[in-house]
C-alpha cells in the first residue's frame, strides 16, 4: 500500500488514465471484432439468398405452383453448411425447410415482415424454443413485382459469440497485463520524485532546526536539482551570514570598547586631580573626540537601522555637488595630510553641476568613499575626485586612489552588509552598504572597479536636476508606514 501523498496521487493518476485509454480501446476493439464477424456472416448468407432470389425468377417461376419438388431442389442447391435454409410464405409459414424439426407456428421474427415488404430482413436473436442465439436473413421471392415467396437463412451464433467470447478475454488479459507494467513503472516514476522530495524535506527540516551544516547530497535532475542547490546555497549564504554577523558584533565590540576605554580612563584621571591646565585640557580633548567617535558609530548603525526599514527620510533639495566635493575634501584634508596623500579635484564640466537631494546625506556618501581611498591607500600616493556630465544627462563622480586595491574575490561583496576585506582596518563594515542605499534612494548608481595593487575607482552616477524639473518627486523617501 502506497502511503498517502505526491506518491499516490501520481500513480492514481497513471493508473486512472491508462485504465480508462485501455477501457475505451477494448470496447472498440470489442465492438469492432463483433462487427467484423457478424457482418460476414450476414453478408455471406445475404450473397446466398440474392442466388437463390434470381433462380426463383429466371428458371422456376412459372412452373412453381405446378412442380411439388420445386421447394425440395431448390433448397439443395442453395443450402449452406450448419445453416438453416427455410422457405416461407407471406404469412411467415413455413413450406420447406432443411430442418426436419420445425414449429407449428408461423415465424414472427422482424426479418420476415422486412422481406414481405420488399427489402432484405436481418434479426439477432434468440430461439424462442431452445434459446440458442441466431442470426437470420431473409430475402423476398418475386414473381412479377410481387413478392410471393420469403428464402429465409438461420445460422447459430454460439460458435462465434464464444470465439468473441476468448477474444475479449485475451485482449483484457493483455489490457491488465499493460496496466500493471504501467502500474510499476508509475511506482518506478513515483519514488523517483518522492525521494528526493523526501531527502530534501529532511534536510530543510534540520535547517529549520538551526544545524545550517546539513546539505543535500546526491545529482538531482531539472526542477528537484534546481531547489536541491537552492537550498544548499541558501544554508550557505545563512553560514556567511552569521559569521559576517558574528565578525561585526567582535568588530563593533573591539570599535566600542577603544574609544569606552580612552573616555573611561581619562574620566578617572581627571576626577582623581592633581593635573595642570595642560594635561587636563589634553584629557579633555580625547574624551571628545572618542566621544565623537562614538557619536559616529553610533549613528552609523542606526542609519543602517533605518534603510532596512525603509525609515530613512530625506531632506530634499537642490545640490551643487562641485561644492559638496569641496566641502568634503576639506572635511577629510586632515587625515589625508598625516598619509602625505595628495587630494585633487577635477572638473571636466562647464558651470554649476545641480542635483536634488538630500546634501548632508550625498555628502556621507562621498566622506564614506574618500574616507576608504585615505584609509587603504599608500603614504605619499594621490586621490583624484572627478566631476563630469555623461550623454544621458545625469552627472558622473569618480573617485580613485592608487592604493592596495581589492581582489577579484572580494569585489562583490565589498558593499554588503557587516563584510570587511581586513578586519584590523577598523569600522563596522557598513559604511559601503549604507552609502549604496543612499546612492539608490537618490536614483542614482554606485559601481565599483579595483584591481588588487594597482588601486580603486568608485563611480557614483546622480540624475541631474534639470531633467528633473517639473517632477520634484523623482527621488523615493523612506518614511515609516
Amino acid at each position: 500500500m502506497i502511503k498517502k501523498g505526491i506518491g499516490r496521487q501520481i500513480v492514481l493518476h497513471y493508473f486512472i488514465v491508462v485504465f480508462v485509454t485501455l477501457f475505451m480501446i477494448e470496447g472498440i476493439f470489442t465492438l469492432a471484432i463483433r462487427m467484423y464477424y457478424y457482418d460476414a456472416i450476414y453478408n455471406h448468407m445475404s450473397n446466398h439468398s440474392i442466388w437463390a432470389s434470381d433462380y426463383f425468377e429466371k428458371f422456376v417461376r412459372l412452373n412453381a405452383e405446378r412442380d411439388p419438388d420445386y421447394f425440395t431442389q431448390m433448397l439443395r442447391t442453395f443450402e449452406l453448411d450448419n445453416t438453416e435454409l427455410m422457405i416461407l410464405d407471406r404469412k411467415g409459414e413455413v413450406k420447406a425447410s432443411t430442418n426436419p424439426f420445425q414449429a407449428d407456428k408461423a415465424i414472427q421474427t422482424s426479418d420476415v415482415p422486412q422481406a414481405v415488404a420488399g427489402s432484405v430482413g436481418k434479426w439477432v436473436g434468440r430461439q424462442p424454443a431452445t434459446g440458442e442465439p441466431v442470426m437470420a436473413v431473409s430475402r423476398p421471392l418475386q414473381f412479377q413485382g410481387e413478392t410471393q415467396y420469403i428464402v429465409r437463412y438461420v445460422t447459430s451464433m454460439e460458435q462465434v459469440n464464444s470465439k468473441l467470447l476468448n477474444l475479449t478475454l485475451l485482449s483484457i488479459g493483455v489490457a491488465s497485463a499493460v496496466l500493471a507494467l504501467v502500474t510499476l513503472f508509475s511506482i518506478g516514476l513515483a519514488n523517483s520524485i518522492v525521494k528526493p522530495i523526501n531527502n530534501i524535506r529532511d534536510v530543510s527540516a534540520q535547517m529549520a532546526r538551526g544545524r545550517f551544516d546539513a546539505r543535500i547530497k546526491g545529482s538531482y535532475k531539472y526542477e528537484l536539482g534546481e531547489l536541491a542547490s537552492t537550498l544548499n546555497y541558501m544554508a550557505e549564504e545563512i553560514v556567511r551570514s552569521n559569521q559576517i554577523k558574528d565578525d561585526f558584533i567582535s568588530s563593533i565590540s573591539h570599535e566600542l570598547r577603544t574609544p569606552l576605554t580612552g573616555i573611561k580612563g581619562w574620566s578617572e584621571t581627571l576626577t582623581s586631580g592633581g593635573f595642570d591646565p595642560e594635561e587636563t585640557k589634553i584629557g579633555v580633548g580625547i574624551i571628545a573626540k572618542e566621544t565623537d567617535r562614538l557619536i559616529g558609530l553610533v549613528e552609523e548603525i542606526l542609519d543602517f537601522s533605518k534603510l532596512q526599514q525603509n525609515e530613512m527620510k530625506l531632506v530634499i533639495g537642490e545640490v551643487n555637488l562641485k561644492e559638496l566635493l569641496q566641502e568634503t575634501m576639506l572635511n577629510v584634508w586632515a587625515k589625508a595630510e598625516q598619509k602625505q596623500i595628495q587630494l585633487k579635484l577635477e572638473d571636466k564640466t562647464e558651470g554649476q553641476v545641480i542635483i536634488h537631494g538630500d546634501g548632508n546625506r550625498l555628502k556621507q556618501v562621498f566622506l564614506n568613499v574618500v574616507d576608504n581611498a585615505i584609509k587603504f591607500s599608500h603614504e605619499q600616493s594621490w586621490i583624484h575626485l572627478v566631476i563630469s556630465r555623461k550623454e544621458d544627462g545625469k552627472a558622473l563622480v569618480e573617485v580613485i586612489d592608487t592604493g592596495i586595491g581589492i581582489s577579484e574575490e572580494y569585489l562583490d561583496k565589498v558593499r554588503d552588509r557587516f563584510f570587511q576585506v581586513n578586519h584590523q582596518g577598523g569600522g563596522t563594515g557598513l559604511g559601503l552598504a549604507i552609502s549604496q542605499q543612499l546612492v539608490e534612494l537618490h536614483q542614482g548608481e554606485m559601481e565599483i572597479h579595483s584591481e588588487l595593487g594597482v588601486g580603486t575607482k568608485v563611480s557614483v552616477t546622480l540624475p541631474l536636476l534639470d531633467l528633473a524639473e517639473g517632477d520634484h518627486n523623482f527621488i523615493n523617501e523612506s518614511k515609516p508606514e
